[in-house]
């Protein structure tokens, strides 16, 4: 069941912009100590970023897509297209995830991975928008 903080536009920008603004400041972490060479901090700081992903941005659409968008989709069965391309985000959101761990397992830290994360970054910023715009007007 999603809480009542996703129906209010105010609330639910917040937890995305919270959310984003702490992957990004992780993100920029990983990038300097990967070039400084330190792979072992980078390998530390991708591990919190994965975990980062998983427990704000994966758990908040595990609970937008637990009720939340239903109750929009009934309130305007016309979003539905909208939110089947939401949902898809979120599935590519844990995709990618879960590609980064694999990486990060077998090779290590490397540019692929920070690339990955930066394409996270940027779906997501596109994916707010669009749920913040599309579904609170």
């Amino acid at each position: 069941m999603s809480g009542p903080s996703l129906h209010k536009l105010s609330a639910h920008r917040s937890i995305h912009n919270g959310a984003l603004s702490e992957a990004k400041d992780l993100l920029e972490l990983l990038e300097q100590v990967f070039l400084e060479g330190k792979l072992d901090y980078a390998t530390l700081a991708a591990r919190s970023l994965i975990e980062h992903w998983k427990t704000r941005t994966i758990a908040h659409a595990d609970s937008e897509e637990d009720g939340f968008y239903q109750s929009k989709l009934d309130e305007n069965p016309e979003l539905e297209e909208l939110i089947i391309m939401l949902k898809r985000d979120h599935q590519l959101f844990r995709t990618i995830v879960n590609e980064i761990e694999e990486i990060i397992d077998k090779e290590g830290v490397n540019q692929e991975v920070i690339d990955r994360f930066k394409t996270l970054q940027v779906l997501n910023q596109i994916h707010n928008k669009e749920e913040e715009t599309r579904l609170f007007h």
